[in-house]
């Protein structure tokens, strides 16, 4: 299987296998199914995080290239940003970074994630809310190309067929971890947003053989948009890897019933699940991806969604620098 990926330059990045863990409390509390874990909040790198898989490819290619300069985007509290940041760091790059800001508040500027942008030397470029963003990536590329710089751009989260391939080599970790257990899951959950995660493990479950239904909780649009999202990154990425023929026997699911009001914006049961899962096992979510997609774990197993369907995966992709600044879901 991972030969697919050995064409592919790679920087060494992330602190991998991540742990696969038996959720014995969560699971009692919540009255079942079997939920298991896999810790992708455990990569290690600049707190850990699903970006990092991703950027071990891209960055890569930034090297390859000769980049003196990254430039990204993402929100104010961008997990991406954050990690993109960090690899540029350790590569001796400058990091450029178009935040949009998705609140204004003292706090969310200058806490979580975007404290650590700074420390890692990050430069950021703000705009204002629904801003365009790949025109304001754009137009500092060209900005910094007339410095001299040698720029290389990092699409938000991380996501272009590239960046899926970080979580192609993820499902073949996993899928060696389950044959290790012995544990067949019969439901993948996570949070989708930019698509890459959902895309590049799909497109991996296909290779390694692994027929397992794979849900993303959408986190910042509606289902069907984010559905098209994924689907076409999935087709882009089987291309990638000379696989064009995988997109047609991929499923795409995706469930945006958990979103709430918008992308960042708190839920009664984000919260719950937040709370929950750090009260029997110890383990933090975050507000923004991880703690939308849990609850709708929770909800899918308390309404009847998930009989029959065996043992249930909860893929953790990170995120927890940004509780920091949403101190007020810890009350409850």
């Amino acid at each position: 299987m991972a030969d697919v990926l050995d064409r592919f330059g790679r920087v060494s990045l992330a602190f991998t296998p991540t742990p696969l863990e038996h959720l014995a409390n969560f699971t009692k509390a919540l009255g079942g199914p079997d939920i298991w874990i896999k810790r992708d909040d455990c990569t290690g790198f600049a707190l850990g995080g699903n970006k990092v898989r991703k950027l071990e490819f891209l960055m890569a290619e930034a090297q390859s290239k000769g980049a003196t300069a990254i430039v990204t985007a993402g929100g104010t509290q961008s997990n991406h940003v954050r990690q993109t940041a960090a690899a540029a760091s350790r590569l001796g790059m400058e990091c450029h970074a178009v935040l949009e800001r998705v609140r204004t508040d003292a706090l969310y500027e200058t806490n979580g994630n975007l404290l650590l942008d700074h420390m890692f030397g990050a430069v950021p470029h703000f705009v204002e809310k629904d801003a365009d963003m790949d025109a304001a990536m754009d137009a500092l590329v060209g900005d910094l190309t007339a410095k001299g710089e040698t720029v290389y751009a990092v699409p938000v989260g991380g996501s272009n067929s590239l960046g899926a391939l970080g979580y192609v080599s993820c499902a073949f970790e996993l899928a060696g971890q389950l044959r290790e257990a012995g544990v067949h899951p019969g439901l993948i959950v996570h949070a989708s947003g930019s698509a890459g995660t959902q895309a590049g493990l799909l497109v991996g479950l296909a290779l390694a053989g692994l027929e397992i239904a794979v849900v993303g909780m959408c986190v910042s649009r509606a289902a069907g948009a984010q559905q098209e999202k994924v689907s076409a990154l999935v087709a882009a990425t089987c291309d990638l890897i000379g696989r064009p023929d995988l997109a047609d026997v991929i499923e795409v699911n995706c469930d945006g019933a958990y979103v709430g009001p918008g992308y960042g914006v708190e839920t009664p049961e984000m919260a719950d699940a937040v709370r929950m899962l750090a009260r029997t096992e110890g383990i933090f979510l975050d507000p923004v991806y991880t703690g939308k997609a849990m609850a709708g774990l929770i909800d899918y197993a308390r309404t009847g969604k998930l009989a029959g369907t065996g043992p249930v995966l909860f893929l953790h992709t990170g995120g927890t620098p940004a509780l920091f600044v949403y101190p007020e879901i810890a009350d409850g």
